[in-house]
């Protein structure tokens, strides 16, 4: 054998420290990326289901005005109800306005504005307009 075959063959044996050090270097930065997409799917998800929560809970109050036939009275309130085990802060803001034709009949505009009670927040999770008749 040649003395140059014999060198090529001895120093294709294996890797090199650099180059396992590189291969280190790109699977690190990888997994970084895996686990900080991880870390906001897990955010996300919690998220989404506090707001799909806060929906439901706006959506009954508004079933519940109009389950009960009830009237309300123009302006603000506000309430507090427990769902999934949680508190949920409600507002509501009621206004009357005519809808013309078929006798003029006046209507009750209700906007249902929930909040998550255990966070000081400025903007709501949920919120659901509804429209009373006169019952």
């Amino acid at each position: 054998m040649s003395d140059s075959f014999k060198a090529i063959r001895g120093r294709s044996g294996g890797f090199t420290l650099l180059e396992v050090l590189v291969a280190l270097a790109v699977l690190a930065v990888g997994l970084a990326a895996i686990t900080k997409a991880g870390g906001e799917n897990v955010r996300n998800t919690a998220y989404l289901k506090e707001k799909t929560l806060a929906h439901w809970v706006a959506v009954n109050k508004a079933t519940e005005l109009r389950a009960t036939r009830a009237w309300p009275a123009v302006g603000r309130q506000k309430g507090t109800v427990i769902m999934a085990e949680r508190e949920w802060r409600w507002e509501t803001n009621v206004s009357a306005f005519k809808v013309e034709g078929a006798g003029a009949e006046e209507v009750r505009q209700v906007n249902i504005e929930v909040y998550a009670e255990d966070r000081d927040s400025e903007s709501p999770l949920a919120s659901v307009l509804a429209v009373l008749g006169k019952p």
